[in-house]
């Protein structure tokens, strides 16, 4: 990813670092090739994706064709799984998004836009957003009606 992507994500992380414990985990996308279906390639990266979680984690997929929650309700979602505890996982699909498995077994498939964005600029924008809904739940001033 190039520095900005880095940057704009160690930038949120840090900010969160003393209310949720953030870390970014990445799984290299499947090596592409002509004889190589797009499928194939989602599910190998399927695979990688799964084996990195941690056991019994909350899995929220990010797909432009998920529901579209205001960072309001964002921000309940997250004080009930922190309420009830455990891992939360977000997913952030490749060029070519996300294998059907994985969505399907998600526990929560989010859009952050009706539009197809990159995934460096996910990135980002779930950090950022992320840290906005930390900021409701701990009543800090950054998030304004």
């Amino acid at each position: 990813m190039p520095e900005w992507v880095e940057a704009g994500f160690v930038e949120y992380s840090m900010r969160m670092s003393h209310e949720v414990t953030v870390e970014l985990l990445k799984i290299k996308p499947e090596k592409r090739s002509k004889s190589k279906k797009i499928q194939h390639l989602l599910c190998a990266e399927a695979t990688r994706i799964l084996a990195a979680l941690p056991p019994r984690c909350r899995t929220v997929v990010l797909d432009e064709r998920g529901r579209q929650w205001t960072t309001a309700k964002l921000a309940d979602s997250i004080s009930g799984w922190m309420r009830n505890g455990g891992d939360t996982a977000f997913i952030i699909g490749g060029a070519d998004g996300l294998d059907s498995g994985i969505k399907n077994s998600a526990d929560e498939v989010l859009a952050l836009s009706a539009l197809t964005l990159p995934h460096g600029l996910v990135r980002i924008l779930l950090a950022e957003q992320l840290y906005r809904a930390v900021s409701i739940i701990k009543r800090h001033p950054y998030h304004r009606k």
